[in-house]
């Protein structure tokens, strides 16, 4: 595996991408070796099968110009009692993130669920005597988490505005989520869910004072040394 400076870790193929595939696009073209992760295929999805949204996946992987990572827990089955948390530990510490993302609670249980569980196993990979797969222990320096549905109040934003483009070029590829065909079933995802996130980092900024942005809330308190950064 390759070492990543940020990985970003969702439920489901094309939750990162919702939450914060501006910020991961800006950061690739910066230098930044960035890397995402699905704990879940979505298999339970209401529509699509996992084959064509495995594809789909890989299709905004490559738009985004990011690493991408398949992990094998069961949609809709996230739990962090009794939970084996190894696959995705041994995955931090082979990718060694300085930074890790996780999806915030909201109406899908499954993304509230992902958000405890990757905070677990950033912490049980900081841990020595922890075993998975016989991989040596990596602290990240940072946990945060980033919005799939809904706006919640943030702790900080990244402004996208060159990228809001190629956000949704990526969620575009997720035909089997987003668009109405024949045989699709009626959910949030098919009435204009691109559109509404497209207007949600609108709005982030113009409260970041941008034209658009993506939200995000820290895990701890942000410890600043000097206030004149200098």
């Amino acid at each position: 595996m390759n070492r990543a400076d940020i990985l970003a870790v969702g439920a489901h193929p094309d939750d990162v991408e919702i939450g914060m595939g501006g910020t991961l696009a800006k950061h690739v073209e910066k230098g930044a070796k960035v890397a995402l992760c699905s704990l879940t295929k979505g298999e339970l999805s209401s529509n699509g099968t996992v084959e064509e949204r495995q594809q789909e996946a890989r299709e905004a992987a490559e738009v985004l110009g990011v690493q991408r990572y398949q992990l094998e827990f069961s949609d809709r089955s996230l739990h962090t009692e009794g939970e084996d948390f190894t696959e995705l530990v041994a995955l931090i510490r082979a990718v060694k993130p300085k930074v890790v993302f996780a999806p915030m609670p909201d109406r899908h249980p499954d993304h509230g669920m992902c958000g405890k569980i990757v905070k677990e196993a950033v912490f049980n990979a900081k841990i020595k005597k922890y075993q998975a797969f016989h991989t040596e222990a990596h602290k990240a320096d940072a946990l945060h988490f980033y919005m799939i549905n809904g706006i919640q109040e943030a702790d900080f934003y990244v402004d996208i505005s060159a990228y809001i483009e190629k956000k949704i070029k990526a969620l575009s590829c997720y035909k089997s989520q987003f668009e109405k065909r024949e045989g699709t079933i009626e959910t949030p995802l098919t009435n204009g869910y691109v559109e509404g996130v497209r207007a949600r980092e609108y709005v982030f900024g113009k409260q970041a004072g941008v034209g658009y942005a993506e939200a995000f809330i820290k895990d701890s308190p942000l410890l600043i040394d000097n206030l004149l950064g200098v």
